[in-house]
């Protein structure tokens, strides 16, 4: 009966943890706006990423140059900028209002009329070594800068669609993690050898990293198909993203697995060492 028990236990427990690991990376880099602006801002690093705005810039601000500034040269300036120290700061600034479109219902209508999902460049342009660098040119920067991230949105993405998200987020992810440190606590407690019950849950964590690295490829599938309708350079900046993301989901997961290869071992070692130790207890009475 107990080792049922346990057994059921060690199930709950697995099952927990993979719902917990993926609930508390997405609220840690995408559900919450500093988490997210602090991904983005990671994602800047990315040279491609930064290849991607400079081209994005350029054809932004080609019909504000003057006849002076060909557009090599606006790619030239904007390259410069998106390899500087200030870009990656900048750039999770201006994410923060392509968040707030999907996870607020603060939409600015002066940004986007017609309501699409956009990202304001404006933080970008405001770096003033970048601005004193166009303005040798002639080229005039404007308040606002929306670049629309797709220009046909689906019904299931519209402004604050993912607003429950950010309420429950938080509450879901956390409650995920307690419940599966509680279901753990249960498991071990249940258990009649516990060395043997910590390589268990070292197990189901070998599990979920395993099956974690197979469920992001095939997330990966559906991503790709969810930036159909981006093109150009867009594309290719959500590409960056994209990558990044999976690349944290990545390290989430090598993680749980170095978590459970630990736990295997240990509970491997606390066995031996508990066989040993009754081995010795029953010798005497010999």
């Amino acid at each position: 009966m107990r080792f049922l028990l346990t057994a059921l236990l060690w199930l709950l427990t697995t099952a927990a943890l993979a719902v917990a690991l993926p609930a508390v990376w997405a609220q840690h880099n995408l559900v919450d706006a500093d988490g997210y602006a602090a991904f983005a801002q990671r994602a800047a690093a990315d040279p491609a990423l930064q290849e991607a705005v400079a081209a994005e810039l350029t054809t932004q601000l080609g019909d504000l140059s003057s006849s002076i500034a060909s557009p090599a040269v606006v790619n030239m300036v904007a390259s410069h900028y998106t390899a500087s120290s200030a870009f990656p700061g900048q750039f999770a600034e201006a994410n923060r209002l392509a968040h707030r479109w999907l996870f607020t219902n603060t939409v600015r209508s002066d940004v986007d009329p017609q309501g699409r999902w956009v990202i304001d460049l404006t933080p970008m342009l405001s770096d003033s070594a970048f601005q004193e660098t166009l303005s040798q040119y002639g080229i005039r920067l404007p308040d606002t800068l929306p670049v629309p991230l797709t220009q046909n949105a689906a019904e299931g993405l519209r402004p604050g669609q993912l607003q429950r998200a950010a309420t429950w987020g938080p509450w879901a992810s956390v409650g995920a993690a307690v419940l599966t440190g509680v279901l753990a606590l249960l498991t071990l407690l249940a258990a009649p050898r516990r060395g043997k019950a910590l390589a268990a849950l070292g197990v189901s964590a070998l599990l979920v990293g395993a099956a974690g690295w197979a469920g992001v490829e095939v997330a990966r599938r559906y991503v790709d198909n969810a930036l159909g309708d981006t093109t150009g350079d867009i594309r290719s900046i959500a590409n960056a993203m994209v990558g990044q993301a999976i690349s944290s989901m990545h390290q989430w997961l090598n993680m749980s697995l170095a978590v459970g290869g630990g736990l295997v071992v240990l509970g491997v070692i606390l066995s031996l060492l508990g066989g040993l130790g009754r081995r010795s207890v029953r010798e005497p009475a010999a």
